[in-house]
């Protein structure tokens, strides 16, 4: 970044349409975690009011903390800025603004760098870590682990002999409305519960509209649609944003699981992972995650700096040496 220059981020809204900008972003971030896929942003993008800047080729995100919305919160940068110079321009924003320099989401690879400039606080965010595993066990469930979800999908091929995964798009768009309609009258009532359903249908819509970045399937049983989900892909991960399915028809959950993981590896080969998000603290959920036996969980912490840190006045070649012994 220049010095000669003086830089104040300006944040603008993350659309759809912003997106193609953000993106090539995003695909460099060498992490795993959902935060940083393309429908993990869009998705969420209005519940954490997401805004983004780009400056010397580098991506800032703004939102609000992961476990409190009521405070701004930012990403880590991602780009060819020295970090250094990026939490400067932060900084420097946050003084402007009188909100203190919050880091939430940030990957476990990212907290030793950030540790470097000796922040206030670091809070390790327990109910949030993204559940990841083997995308070839879990399109095939093979192992003895994965037994009972084995016996559900051939209880459920048995019961409907006449099943049928079919794409999601705008031959399939009218069947995935209603299938959410239906999914309305059976589903929580809570008011995250129904925001997601609402963020689920907008997923939707960006496909019908020909977004191509998402790939979803709908599973039919007795020609109806019974379960439908979401996904996308970043490096060798595959990102499942929406998985819903109705009671009804018993082993449609672990059906479309096993069905369109197989989907998706044959069409992409280069997958090796797939992450289901968080389990956001829900016991029910919890368990239903840990059923399939991630292989790991990825942990997210949340950093705070409420000053400025002095590490920054320190000479640049000692900033150097020390960066590159991590």
């Amino acid at each position: 970044m220049s010095h000669d220059r003086r830089i104040i981020l300006d944040f603008k809204p993350i659309t759809v349409q912003a997106m193609d900008l953000i993106w090539p972003y995003l695909a460099k971030e060498k992490g795993r975690t959902t935060d940083f896929s393309y429908g993990g942003i869009l998705m969420w993008t209005n519940y954490f009011d997401y805004e983004y800047d780009i400056v010397d080729d580098t991506l800032f995100i703004k939102g609000k903390v992961e476990n409190d919305i009521s405070h701004t919160a930012f990403s880590i940068p991602v780009g060819s800025m020295p970090l250094k110079d990026s939490l400067r321009l932060l900084k420097e924003y946050c003084e402007i603004k009188s909100i203190p320099l919050i880091f939430s989401a940030v990957p476990e690879y990212a907290v030793k760098d950030l540790k470097f400039f000796n922040p206030d606080g670091i809070e390790e965010l327990c109910d949030w870590e993204d559940y990841l595993y083997e995308a070839g066990k879990l399109a095939s469930l093979s192992g003895k682990h994965l037994n009972k979800k084995r016996n559900h999908v051939n209880k459920f091929m048995s019961s409907y002999p006449d099943w049928e995964l079919k794409p999601l798009d705008s031959s399939t768009y009218n069947d995935a409305i209603h299938f959410m309609a239906e999914y309305e009258k059976e589903a929580s009532d809570s008011e995250m519960a129904k925001l997601e359903r609402l963020f689920s249908v907008d997923m939707i819509n960006y496909i019908e509209d020909g977004n191509s970045q998402m790939e979803g399937s709908i599973l039919y049983a007795d020609n109806r649609p019974c379960a439908l989900t979401i996904s996308d892909i970043k490096g060798d991960t595959l990102f499942i944003h929406v998985e819903k399915a109705l009671r009804d028809f018993p082993g449609s959950y672990e059906m479309i699981n096993k069905a369109h993981a197989e989907k998706m590896i044959i069409l992409h080969p280069e997958i090796s992972y797939i992450n289901r998000e968080d389990d956001a603290g829900d016991p029910g959920l919890r368990f239903a995650k840990e059923s399939y036996h991630p292989v790991d969980k990825l942990k997210k912490y949340n950093i705070v700096f409420h000053s400025f840190p002095k590490v920054f006045e320190r000479n640049q070649e000692i900033i150097n040496f020390a960066m590159e012994a991590f």
